[in-house]
């Protein structure tokens, strides 16, 4: 180990090889090999990967350069500020790939920001560090003296752990009279042979001593030697034959313990004991064959004794003597090579580098989730792998610039709302027959990002709200979902603010940003506001945020805060009291008078009643409940009075009515001073008998148009299922009077029936205490129907 220094100088070589291909999901992958002699100290530097591969040596530690796997990974290490790659510890060749002709070290090394994984061969070159060696430091051979010159006699062969030149090449034997040296080539070995070359006479010398160095092709070259002593001894003149110099057969791996291998044979044309032939193992075999194979001495025969693998050892060698008992005995040897044929014995294996479990949404097709690498010991097609992945799932397996590497990519866009969680199943199977198979799960988890904005269901929303509600008191509440999670899914509301016009209302509401209840600033009255319409936006608090907004149409329903009000009689001072003169000789129906009332309401609060409140002869004067007209009941006589006062009752039919009275003084004249005023009022009639005549037709439709609605409603509620009926039509406390009504919106033009009952499909309004409803906006059906919305009577 002296020269050590100096050889190094000139082996310390390396030669780096870069292939650049693009690779799936926007990685780039590398390979560059390396070349390096065995035994360099720690610390020698084996290459700059980062200048190699054009990498930023500046980055390197917040790209965070390193080792991610490999065989060896413990022989070498990166430096992550100046990207060079040195040995971490000495590297002896033969410890290492004993007996592998070429010593390969692969390595991946990875860099983050973007990803990239980089494959670094490195191939350890022998140096010739160790010297030829004998089994034994000495020998003794007996040769007989009859022994004919050219008769070979094997000897040990050298080893020596260094390959290629600096491996075995040259036998020598010490200078000497009768024996030389005959090398044979028998595959890769080289079997040193001493031959015969005068015949021996043991009276002379009785002993022969020789030398034979062993040396290798290093530069400067080892060797190391064998002594040999050879005694001459009398004659047994013919050795045994073996049938065939060399043997071969083949064997499965793992075949059973006792199988016979081969059975090697031998002639011997001596006689007697010259002629017994005893096989043995010789005697330079490697002390593991002994526990592989036993060896019949009596028969030749070969069996199986140890479990033979493939994957430890594909050929065998063995060198069988065959020896006979003559005196001295003569031997001779033959080849016997076992060659191990592969069985599929060995699953693959899978190794997972998992770069992350958790995969953004937004992750674009061909990125990179995993490193895959798939192993299988045994060899051909029972080595040769498939990979798959499980179907239905958005990733894929692409190869990677290695056999039987592969990435873990996405094959498309992922969505977490559709599915936030993948288990995927890695199948690896061999080409063996039968197969070999075995599987991995990765579990992957779907982060979210912010892709969904809030929606309303339904929307646009429509509300009615009873007049006269409180200021300041909710009046309805919207509720938006979104299909992100957390704060992607935290929502905000607010009320966009209008143009300021007549119809513009939403200065007058408030809402509450976190639960999206709205409060009016302001009481509505019916009478001057029945329709407007507001916009409340809903904010996620992603990044960046997403919004939707809903329209809501709010109507305005008539509460009973009006009460009638006289048109007529109406006095000079303004009080509803009035005066009407009849001639004593009209007959029985003669319109009298008609009193005319007004009430802002609508619908049952607008329809007033008339009574008689006070009366003096109550079979005299007659009033018609609808029209408020006065008519005679009978004809005067003489003894009725000639001034009547009556007191007219009108009140409307909302649930609390409420009323007023006008008084009516009828005196009656004689004929003569009633002519005078004929004239003026039978015009009045006339006009009179056309209003009665518009108001009976009015009355007509609305009741026919309460038929139709109430048909209607009817067919609505068959169609509806059996439980709903039961839910929202069966009450017990119903008490079998009419106690709904008709409102049309000429406005909206829609009907709506006013009563205690609700419709099916109808919602309560949170916070509206009982008096608002909303009915879902069925505006897009192709049929036109009717729309009632229901008004709960808290007054019940």
């Amino acid at each position: 180990m002296g020269n050590r220094g100096q050889r190094r100088l000139w082996e310390c070589f390396w030669t780096a090889h870069l292939f650049l291909s693009l690779h799936i999901g926007e990685q780039v992958s590398a390979q560059i090999r390396y070349s390096i002699p065995e035994e360099n100290k720690e610390g020698s530097v084996v290459g700059n990967i980062a200048k190699d591969l054009g990498l930023d040596v500046t980055a390197l530690v917040d790209r965070g350069l390193r080792i991610v796997s490999g065989t060896q990974d413990s022989l070498f290490q990166v430096n992550q500020n100046n990207g060079v790659l040195y040995v971490e510890k000495e590297i002896d060749r033969e410890t290492l790939c004993d007996g592998t002709e070429a010593c390969v070290i692969n390595l991946k090394i990875a860099v983050e920001n973007p990803l990239e994984i980089h494959y670094i061969a490195i191939e350890i070159t022998d140096i010739n560090d160790h010297s030829p060696t004998f089994a034994d430091k000495e020998i003794t051979l007996e040769i007989s003296e009859g022994t004919h010159p050219g008769a070979r006699v094997q000897l040990q062969t050298a080893y020596d752990p260094d390959i290629g030149m600096n491996g075995v090449r040259l036998y020598k034997l010490s200078q000497n009279d009768h024996f030389g040296l005959e090398i044979r080539d028998r595959g890769d070995d080289k079997l040193p042979f001493l031959v015969l070359q005068k015949p021996l006479d043991r009276e002379r010398k009785a002993q022969h001593t020789l030398i034979l160095t062993a040396s290798d092709g290093g530069s400067p070259p080892r060797s190391g030697k064998l002594n040999i002593t050879i005694s001459v001894l009398d004659i047994n003149d013919n050795p045994p034959v073996f049938s065939q110099d060399v043997y071969s057969t083949t064997l499965h791996e793992n075949v059973a313990a006792g199988t016979t291998v081969l059975k090697v044979s031998t002639t011997d044309l001596d006689e007697g004991t010259n002629g017994e032939v005893i096989y043995s193992f010789g005697s330079h075999v490697n002390s593991k064959l002994y526990d592989m194979f036993s060896l019949d001495s009596a028969t030749g025969e070969i069996l199986v004794k140890g479990q033979l693998d493939f994957e430890q050892n594909g050929v065998y060698k063995l060198d069988v003597q065959a020896s006979d008992n003559g005196q001295p005995p003569m031997a001779t040897d033959c080849r016997v090579i076992v060659k191990i044929q592969d069985v599929n014995d060995n699953q693959p294996e899978i190794e997972v580098t998992s770069l992350s479990n958790v995969v953004a949404e937004d992750s674009k097709p061909g990125t990179v989730i995993s490193l895959i690498s798939v192993t299988d010991e045994d060899s051909a097609l029972n080595g040769k792998v498939q990979c798959t992945i499980s179907e239905n799932v958005p990733f894929e397996l692409k190869p990677s610039v290695q056999d039987n590497m592969y990435s873990l990519v996405t094959k498309e866009r992922l969505d977490r709302e559709s599915q936030s969680h993948y288990d995927i199943t890695i199948t690896a199977v061999d080409f063996g027959q039968p197969p070999l198979s075995t599987f991995k799960t990765l579990s992957i988890d779907i982060s979210d990002v912010n892709d969904n904005s809030p929606e309303f269901p339904p929307n646009p929303l429509e509300l009615y709200l009873f007049e006269n509600n409180a200021a300041g008191a909710s009046i309805f509440s919207v509720s938006a979902f979104d299909k992100d999670v957390n704060e992607n899914a935290d929502i905000k509301y607010n009320i966009l603010r209008g143009d300021g016009s007549k119809t513009d209302m939403s200065s007058f509401l408030n809402i509450n940003p976190d639960n999206g209840h709205i409060h009016a600033l302001k009481s509505f009255d019916y009478e001057t506001l029945k329709k407007f319409t507001f916009h409340v936006l809903a904010t996620d608090s992603g990044s960046p945020s997403l919004s939707a907004n809903a329209t809501i149409n709010v109507y305005i329903l008539d509460q009973n805060d009006n009460p009638p009000f006289i048109l007529s009689p109406v006095s000079a001072n303004g009080s509803a009291e009035g005066v009407e003169e009849i001639p004593r000789n009209v007959n029985a129906g003669h319109l009298v008078a008609k009193v005319r009332a007004y009430d802002a309401d609508t619908g049952y609060n607008g329809w007033l009643l008339f009574s008689l409140h006070e009366v003096t002869d109550h079979t005299l004067f007659g009033l018609d409940r609808y029209t408020g007209q006065i008519r005679t009941m009978r004809a005067f006589t003489e003894t009725d009075e000639a001034e009547h006062k009556l007191v007219i009752l009108v009140k409307d039919n909302g649930n609390v009515s409420l009323s007023a009275t006008a008084t009516v003084i009828i005196k009656v004249v004689e004929p003569k001073e009633a002519f005078a005023a004929s004239d003026l009022t039978s015009a009045v009639n006339n006009e009179e008998d056309n209003v009665t005549f518009y108001l009976i037709i009015t009355l007509g439709s609305v009741s026919v148009l309460f038929v139709i609605s109430i048909i209607v409603l009817i067919a609505m509620q068959c169609s509806k299922p059996t439980d709903y009926s039961s839910k929202y039509l069966q009450d017990t406390n119903y008490d079998g009077t009419l106690c709904h009504s008709i409102q049309y919106r000429s406005g909206d033009k829609r009907y709506m029936l006013v009563g205690p009952r609700m419709s099916i499909g109808s919602t309560i309004v949170p916070g509206s205490n009982g008096n608002t409803l909303v009915v879902p906006d069925r505006r897009s059906r192709a049929s036109a129907e009717v729309r009632a919305g229901f008004i709960f009577n808290s007054n019940r």
